[in-house]
């Protein structure tokens, strides 16, 4: 164990050596910890130097016969790395709440306040399913969160994490220039009994704050009330990215992204979005609008004020044409993705305006008519790119739509639980997808997640209709990564292709994946910026047709943009990772 633990930590890990023989077990910077000792908000806590910073900086989970318990908040203030080890299955270490003396649960897990500090979160199963069976429910819009970032400057890896039961927000921020990569992660059953704008995947707590990027990637969203990514646009955001995750099931609108400057929204599957609708009320109050009366869609885009254009390009502060120079500088693409309203969503909504309640609902659609002008209006947005987007039905399994109606397992269903806050009738009526059940005293989740097999939907053209040849939406749920069993991603067969870097960005691996048509002799190298090269993976190497992977390590590299291209015979692709330590 290192020197530098202050006499507290030494005299706690004794303490944990009466009760276990294994508790904590440290090697180097990585501290491992087991389940069956003092709560992790604990562990975490104590193991500090005489400076104040962790005395560790990698937590590796390893238990998973019995949940990590928190009483409170894991509060850092430096750089952190909280890492599961995966069971033979794939499934994840499990982190509940505890109950606390008097009663009540703990609103937050994971809090980094230290700014320019790095935060990886992976391979994890995250619950506010306390050990008493029960969820926050304290009706107070916009209280805690799983992972929650509290200073400037903060770069935040989540990596397959599990979301689950938790009614306010799973990951928020409210520094400045935050940074935030969400990838294979999964958020379920998010909903609060009163609160329906709570409930969300990732939120900006703050809102003032400046976002700097948020990249979210196979990802899947289900049943959930609020936002998946809502990065408060009302303030500059420097990037955002939403590629290939599946949305379904929401009571209101999947973004508030309304001011992007820089995005791509591309390969995405939204299902049965925005089933709640918006009333007359929340309509004349622009809750969910910015400049102008516009009825809600699932890609909303608005002009940029005199405030945002100046922070996107400082350059054209003093020129009377300000406003129209950065909207024709914004770039965004809206690309491949498929959006579905089943019929029975759609029904509903009939239903409901054909009975006259005061608070008719405005339903939505894939573009308003201000984003519809916005993406044809190339004189002003030359930048804005919508193509290959699609209403087909995915086909997902029967049991997905029953989280609509008021079926067991699935709560009271999104319509009777519309109809309790559209009427002011909410009680504790929550609707979700089979959730999960506390039982025993070592109660582990259920796994694999029960709608593994009915999220592998059967529309055989979407499986390979992704910019990149990967089934629309989060294409884990065919790949196997989250049974533990990997499978072969379906492509185009008979493809020279090179897909995106996964990470990317990424500190300091990626792979690198492409695809050959026929056999031949093969290049794979990276350059920079400068064009020059830093490292070759294949070099003129004969290689049979088929898929091939390489891991890249560029520990040695500096943070930045580089380009990997992959040649055969006159065949030559390019794409662009980045590295950001």
């Amino acid at each position: 164990m290192k020197s530098t633990l202050t006499a507290a930590l030494v005299m706690a890990v004794m303490v944990f050596a009466l009760s276990s023989s294994k508790v904590l077990a440290a090697s180097g910077d990585t501290l491992v910890v087991y389940a069956n000792g003092a709560s992790i908000d604990q562990v975490i806590n104590s193991d500090t130097t005489s400076s104040g910073t962790q005395a560790h900086s990698v937590y590796k989970l390893v238990s998973l016969d019995t949940t990590y318990i928190f009483l409170g908040p894991v509060s850092v203030k430096t750089s952190i790395t909280v890492e599961g080890v995966l069971g033979s299955n794939g499934r994840p270490p499990c982190i509940q709440p505890g109950v606390l003396s008097d009663g009540s649960l703990p609103y937050y897990l994971f809090v980094m306040n230290g700014s320019n500090t790095v935060g990886t979160f992976k391979n994890l199963y995250l619950t506010g399913l306390a050990t008493n069976n029960t969820i926050n429910q304290l009706n107070v819009n916009g209280i805690g969160a799983l992972i929650q970032i509290s200073g400037d400057y903060i770069k935040l890896y989540v990596d397959n994490v599990i979301f689950e039961d938790w009614p306010e927000n799973a990951i928020s921020y409210s520094g400045n220039w935050d940074d935030m990569f969400v990838t294979n992660c999964k958020f379920r059953n998010m909903v609060s009994a009163t609160q329906w704008y709570s409930g969300e995947a990732l939120r900006n707590q703050n809102n003032s704050a400046i976002t700097d990027s948020i990249v979210m990637r196979n990802n899947t969203i289900l049943a959930i009330n609020a936002y998946a990514a809502c990065p408060v646009t009302s303030v500059y955001t420097k990037y955002f990215e939403f590629t290939h995750n599946s949305v379904l099931l929401t009571f209101q609108n999947p973004f508030w992204i309304f001011n992007v400057t820089d995005a791509k929204i591309n390969n995405n599957i939204f299902y049965a979005n925005w089933v709640g609708g918006i009333t007359i009320p929340e309509y004349q109050g622009m809750w969910d609008q910015l400049w102008s009366i516009e009825v809600g869609s699932i890609i909303d885009l608005d002009t940029l004020d005199a405030a945002k254009d100046t922070v996107f390009d400082p350059s054209d502060a003093s020129n009377p044409n300000l406003r129209w120079l950065a909207e024709a500088k914004r770039t965004i693409e809206v690309k491949n993705n498929d959006y579905y309203q089943p019929a029975a969503v759609t029904n509903f909504w009939t239903a409901w305006n054909d009975t006259a309640h005061t608070d008719s609902l405005y339903t939505t659609s894939w573009m308003n008519t201000r984003t519809t002008g916005m993406f044809t209006d190339k004189t002003h947005w030359p930048n804005l790119v919508e193509s290959g987007n699609q209403f087909v039905d995915p086909g997902y399994g029967s049991s997905i739509d029953k989280v609509l109606l008021n079926n067991t397992g699935n709560g009271v269903g999104i319509f009777q639980y519309c109809v309790d806050i559209r009427t002011n009738s909410a009680t504790t009526d929550i609707y979700g997808y089979q959730p999960q059940s506390v039982t025993g005293s070592n109660w582990i989740p259920a796994w694999p997640l029960p709608e593994l097999a009915d999220m592998q939907y059967s529309n055989t053209a979407l499986k390979n209709a992704g910019t990149d040849g990967q089934p629309v939406g989060d294409p884990g749920w065919f790949t196997g990564g989250y049974t533990g069993v990997p499978k072969t991603v379906a492509q185009v067969p008979n493809q020279f292709a090179l897909y995106e870097a996964y990470p990317n960005p990424f500190n300091p691996t990626t792979n690198i994946k492409f695809s050959l048509s026929q056999a031949g002799n093969v290049s794979l190298k990276i350059y920079n910026l400068m064009g020059q090269l830093v490292k070759t993976l294949v070099n003129n190497s004969y290689k049979n047709k088929g898929d091939y992977n390489y891991q890249v390590n560029m520990d040695n590299l500096s943070s930045g943009v580089y380009f990997y291209t992959l040649i055969q015979g006159n065949q030559q692709i390019t794409k662009k990772m980045v590295l950001m330590k």
